[in-house]
This record gives C-alpha cells, sequence and structure tokens, in this order.
C-alpha cells in the first residue's frame, strides 16, 4: 500500500475575523470511497472516513444479515490494485465455508453516502422479515448515568477533536464504563465499526450495553442496534418518526437530545430506573410535539 489513507488531512485556508485575516493550515476530515466485498464479489461503496476499516466491514456484513456468526468470517483484507498494490480504499472478505452467501441475494451493487446510510432499504418490513430478538428487557439505565456518557464520548472523539467534522458511536456498560468508541464521518459507518470491533471480539450480541450516537437517531442506526441486540440507544439529537417505530415496536429503549441534564425518551422507558415520583406528567401542546423543535439538528 503506497499511501495509506488518513483520517484527516490538512489545507491551507484564508480566515476573516472581524475584518482581519490570516492564512493557515486547517485539519479537515477525510472522506473515501470503501468498496467491500465478499468472496470477491462487489456488496456495498460507502463514503467513508479511513481507520477501523476491517470493522467496518465486520460490521456491515453483520448488520446487514450476510454473517450470522464471527466464526463464518474466515479473512478480511485489503484488496490488490491493478499493479498488485494494496489498496487503501477496497476491503476483501473471505467467508468460511459454512456460511451461505448468494450474490443474487445481495446484488444492489448500491453506493451509501455518509449522510444518507444504506439509501432505498429504510423499510421496517425489512427488518420484520429477518426475525430479531427483541432486545434483554432485563437491562435498566439511571437518569443520572445517562447524562455523564456524552462527556465521555465527547473526550473520545480525538479526529473530531483535530476536525470538528465527524460523528462518533460508542457501547458503554450498565455502570457507564465506555467499552468502545468509532469515529466516522457517516454516523451509520460508525456504528458499524463498533459492532463490528465487537463481533471480532466475541461480544455480540450486546444485551448488556448502551448504544451512544452523536448526531440524529436514525432508523438505520436503531436496526443495526436491534440486530447487535443493543438493548438501550441514545444520540445527542432527535431521533426519525421511522426510528421511534421501530423502536417501540420492538421494545428498544430510545433516548434524544441528551444533553446536559436533559433527555427524553421516545420509547422504552421502563429502562429507566427513576421513581415514579419523580415522574411529572405535563398537558400536551403542538408545540411539545417533538420535544425541541428549535434543537433540530441542521443538515
Amino acid at each position: 500500500m503506497r499511501h495509506p489513507p488518513q483520517a484527516a488531512k490538512s489545507t491551507e485556508v484564508l480566515e476573516w475575523d472581524r475584518g482581519r485575516t490570516r492564512r493557515f493550515l486547517d485539519d479537515l476530515a477525510s472522506e473515501e470511497p470503501l468498496e467491500i466485498r465478499v468472496n470477491g464479489v462487489p456488496v456495498t461503496v460507502t463514503m467513508r472516513t479511513p481507520g477501523d476499516d476491517f470493522d467496518l466491514a465486520a460490521g456491515f456484513l453483520w448488520t446487514e444479515g450476510m454473517v450470522s456468526r464471527r466464526e463464518q468470517i474466515a479473512r478480511i483484507a485489503y484488496g490488490l490494485e491493478a499493479d498488485g498494490q494494496r489498496s487503501g480504499n477496497r476491503v476483501d472478505v473471505t467467508l468460511s465455508a459454512e456460511a451461505t452467501f448468494d450474490p443474487a441475494r445481495f446484488d444492489r451493487h448500491f453506493v451509501s453516502s455518509s449522510s444518507c446510510g444504506i439509501c432505498g432499504k429504510a423499510s421496517i418490513d425489512a427488518v420484520r422479515a429477518r426475525e430479531l430478538d427483541r432486545p434483554n428487557s432485563a437491562f435498566s439505565i439511571s437518569p443520572e448515568l445517562l447524562t455523564r456518557l456524552p462527556e465521555v464520548l465527547h473526550a473520545g472523539q480525538h479526529v473530531f477533536g483535530r476536525t470538528g467534522g465527524l460523528h462518533a458511536a460508542a457501547l458503554f456498560d450498565a455502570n457507564g464504563g465506555l467499552g468502545l468508541i468509532r469515529e466516522d464521518i457517516g454516523r451509520h459507518n460508525a456504528v458499524d465499526k463498533v459492532v463490528g470491533r465487537a463481533l471480532v471480539d466475541g461480544h455480540v450480541p450486546l444485551g448488556d450495553r448502551v448504544l451512544l450516537v452523536s448526531g440524529r437517531g436514525g432508523f438505520e442506526i436503531v436496526q443495526k442496534a436491534l440486530v447487535a441486540g443493543v438493548p438501550v440507544v441514545a444520540s445527542v439529537s432527535a431521533p426519525s418518526s421511522l426510528a421511534v417505530q421501530l423502536a417501540r415496536e420492538y421494545g428498544l429503549t430510545l433516548f434524544g437530545f441528551l444533553r446536559g441534564r436533559r433527555f427524553i425518551v421516545y420509547a422504552g422507558e421502563q429502562r429507566v430506573t427513576a421513581s415514579p415520583a419523580t415522574i411529572l406528567e405535563s398537558p400536551r401542546t403542538p408545540d411539545s410535539d417533538t420535544g425541541c423543535p428549535s434543537d433540530a439538528e441542521p443538515h
């Protein structure tokens, strides 16, 4: 591999600040295509931030249903260019003999952008067809512990600290301990990276973990969490309506607007270990339907 892709790149920029200008080098989050091939068959191209590419590939195969056990992944390696050099933007996955891989079933050859995930596949019917198990009903989390997690997530975002342009996903245990954190320009890729690492390490299903993501809690985040067996998903911004619908149908706990000492429970409030005496009911008004419309994350 001549020049491995980097997670961040420097470029000269011009800053304007109250009438004064200066030129300096600024770090930008990298966004490059990664082609994933399974047994020589291209299955997807996703725009991602280079780094943890093997975790991304393993997580993608798991959450998309191409493998059902980590032992079915025999080998993951970078592919070769036409000149025989290793490519930093192509990953070849070899499945074991026990894995059932039908190329026609996954003949989508889709391109996944960093913003939309696997476009055209956001369907609850497709999730139902996979007959996923409901997440661990015995898992619970306290509000006090939950509100401490975003600070830990932010402290672990090292590339974000340089660029300000990356999402992150992290897995926490029941005591708030940080198990895994991954960054990517695509929030769905960050989730695949943490799920893939957990799969390779033999920790899936993740029935005793909390998944925290920066940005929105979209449908695909909830879908991937369900496949991985995660009972609690939290995001610092708003979830989508389809994400809430899916979480409620499968009994997953979904938090949104997790900021400071405040959050909103959109589904699965039974996992919140707050005393009923602390829960205050307020009249529903048109302005309160989404909780915090003024906090909506910009695109």
